[in-house]
């Protein structure tokens, strides 16, 4: 179990406070990009700034010790530390997750396994890998990728298909002729392999892990279709995926923050005319701001209404369909958004962007490597456009169904 880097660390009791801590620790996280690219991994002293300033605990309920944040509080949160280097707050979101995977987990277990509302969890929740049914529980083997911080992570939960005698289990009562589930795992029996070279997130470290016949009590699985905690608006399905877009709108308004602070003392070598007077960069500029700006109210706007209704009591069936279809449609268009205002202002700069000392460097290939996470793909469109037209969604956990 990883400790604390400061034992000593004053607990944020807030949203506001641990808001205030994510915006001092941003320009520290700037200062560490280039280190934290290069290892290819958080720091062991980042991730110890990140649980000392209460990062991990944002999602975990009052029950458990945590801020019980809600989804826009989150995404505050995180669009702030991204302002400072995205991948420091993807591990911040995929660390923090553990506190809503908590929900889905008996209260009892939950507190076993987070002790602490800082432990952190990694791991993938796409079911690749093989669950045999056992006494008492599972012997699990496979390997997952994109496990994102878990080279500093406390648990792994993976996705698996359940299998007994070496056939596909189904759900006894029917409802899943192959029953998949998640798997609570303790880092320490993950191997890891050292395989995430990419093109930008380097320092996510989301690399391969494998298991191999790992026991698994049955009390340390869960699935997404039972709320074994307290109930809430983050003992949902789609809540570990709604944050995630604070990484990207962050990074964004870094790149507006860079490009303008460069345009207002920039003078054309060949003309001698201000930047800040060109027209071009004028009007780029103020284009880029209004699809920044569009594109988050969209997002807080969709959180906010689903927030307010599931706290009231209600579920997400009582969201009008336009309503339920707004969030993931929000986050997808959050990703793909913030990649093209980074590279429209690339442009903008110029030969001023493409060295690598150039922060838009970073940002060009963190936005267009986060684009290629699931949550930004074509089939989070379909399946919200499916349910507006009452078609099937293809990937309805995004809709928050389960089936």
């Amino acid at each position: 179990m990883n400790t604390t880097g400061n034992p000593e660390a004053a607990v944020p009791a807030t949203a506001a406070e641990l808001l205030a801590r994510a915006r001092e620790l941003a320009p520290l996280l700037r200062e560490r990009s280039a280190e934290i690219e290069g290892a290819r991994r958080l720091p062991a002293d980042v991730v110890d700034m990140l649980r000392d300033a209460g990062v991990f605990r944002m999602a975990f309920g009052r029950e458990l010790g945590g801020l019980a944040l809600t989804t826009t509080e989150q995404t505050r949160v995180v669009e702030t530390l991204a302002h400072g280097d995205a991948s420091a707050a993807w591990c911040a979101v995929m660390g923090a997750s553990g506190g809503i995977f908590s929900a889905f987990l008996d209260e009892r277990v939950a507190k076993e396994i987070f002790p602490t509302p800082d432990t952190i969890t990694a791991g993938l929740l796409q079911p690749t890998g093989h669950a045999e049914r056992v006494p008492g529980g599972f012997r699990l083997s496979g390997r997952w990728s994109f496990g994102s911080g878990i080279t500093h992570a406390d648990w792994v939960t993976s996705g698996a298909f359940v299998y007994q005698d070496g056939t596909p289990y189904a759900s006894p009562d029917g409802s899943n002729p192959h029953e998949s589930r998640q798997f609570l795992v303790p880092r320490a029996k993950v191997e890891v392999i050292d395989n995430w070279h990419t093109t930008g997130m380097r320092g996510t470290g989301s690399c391969d892990y494998t298991m191999a016949d790992v026991f698994v009590p049955e009390e340390h699985t869960y699935t997404f279709g039972k709320v074994r905690g307290r109930p809430g608006p983050l003992a949902q399905p789609d809540a570990f995926t709604r944050s995630m877009c604070g990484v990207a709108l962050g990074v964004a308004r870094a790149a507006l923050d860079h490009a303008r602070d460069i345009a207002r003392t920039r003078v054309d070598r060949m003309t001698g005319v201000a930047w800040k007077d060109h027209f071009r960069t004028q009007v780029t500029l103020a284009e880029c701001e209004a699809d920044f700006l569009a594109t988050r109210s969209g997002v807080y706007a969709s959180q906010q209404r689903q927030w307010e209704v599931l706290a009231a009591g209600g579920t997400l069936d009582d969201l009008a369909p336009e309503e339920r279809a707004a969030s993931p449609i929000a986050w997808v268009h959050a990703f793909r958004t913030a990649r093209s205002i980074v590279i429209r202002l690339f442009d903008l700069l110029q030969t001023w962007s493409i060295h690598q000392s150039s922060p838009m460097d970073r940002w060009m290939r963190d936005t267009t490597t986060m684009c290629q996470h699931a949550t930004a793909q074509d089939r989070i469109l379909q399946s919200a456009g499916a349910y507006l037209l009452g078609s099937k969604p293809e990937f309805g956990i995004c809709l928050g169904i389960v089936k």
